[in-house]
């Protein structure tokens, strides 16, 4: 897509700051992303603010990162950009962010985070899930609330990423292991009763880095309150995430044994949903996932 229009991101930090008169002197583009382009804005004053921009039908995804990035900052454990405004001209929309100066997770980052990781866990709710729907990617995630959580992963998290993929005519072997495995999702958690902690939601490498003081930041979120070691699985999936961070996390709050197993079950949901996205073998890891998953239980 073409770049937003500077006088229309303009009106939307002049709304949200309630600054009449605000003026964007230059929008610059910048790398990052698979889904949205990503610009640089300065305004008037000398200002940077980072927007994320799609055509006019995001405008759903920015609205649910907003509300995602709100309730981490919230917990006041880990910093994440502040989610200023998001805005459409019915051609594109975006949403607008404080800009950081960002760099990879160095080594006292990595630990840094691990802590903080702990910490935002540990904020809680009542229930499991979130008060909206948001996205995992560019897949819808359903939430709404349940005092269930194997019932909760079973109906909106792999249950749901399964009828996609049924959809989307993976064929009946993906069909029915999935199946087998939703009837069995009981076994996984025999003894083990997660809390519904606040949770990232999407944790893989890419979307953590580090201020130049070396202070963590996570962005991106799929937020909702789940099982905390969901989050933790997913640092595992794609890397990006030393030794440090994971001693520094349990150094703070140990994990349960059965974490081992229950890491492939909660990885399952975001390799289905690049399955649904983008295809090619991630069908094929799912079925394998599954079939070690299916062993574990008997």
């Amino acid at each position: 897509m073409s770049a937003p229009s500077a006088a229309a991101l303009a009106r939307t930090l002049a709304e949200a700051l309630e600054e009449p008169g605000l003026r964007i002197e230059t929008l610059a583009p910048v790398g990052g992303g698979c889904i949205h382009r990503a610009w640089r804005a300065v305004d008037a004053r000398g200002r940077s603010w980072f927007v994320k921009a799609n055509d006019a039908r995001a405008l759903p995804m920015f609205e649910a990162e907003r509300e995602g990035l709100a309730a981490l900052a919230g917990a006041g454990a880990v910093r994440v950009p502040r989610a200023v405004a998001t805005g459409t001209d019915g051609r594109a929309a975006w949403l607008v962010a404080e800009w950081l100066e960002l760099r990879p997770l160095s080594p006292r980052a990595e630990e840094a985070l691990g802590a903080q990781l702990a910490a935002l866990h540990r904020h809680t709710h009542e229930r499991f899930g979130f008060p909206a729907d948001n996205f995992i990617g560019a897949t819808p995630q359903p939430n709404g609330f349940s005092d269930d959580w194997i019932a909760f992963l079973r109906e909106r998290r792999l249950g749901f990423q399964l009828r996609l993929a049924a959809a989307r005519g993976f064929g009946s072997r993906l069909a029915d292991a999935g199946e087998r495995l939703l009837e069995r999702l009981d076994a996984f958690f025999d003894g083990y009763r997660p809390a519904p902690s606040l949770l990232h939601g999407d944790l893989w490498g890419g979307n953590a880095a580090a201020t130049d003081g070396d202070a963590p930041v996570i962005f991106d979120p799929a937020a909702y309150y789940g099982d905390r070691e969901a989050d933790l699985a997913m640092t595992e999936l794609f890397g990006g995430f030393s030794a440090r961070f994971h001693d520094a996390y349990r150094a703070h709050w140990p994990l349960d044994a059965g974490y081992r197993v229950r890491r492939d079950l909660y990885n399952l949901y975001h390799v289905l949903n690049h399955a649904n996205l983008f295809g090619g073998g991630y069908a094929a890891q799912a079925e394998r996932m599954m079939a070690r998953l299916l062993a574990e239980v008997g």
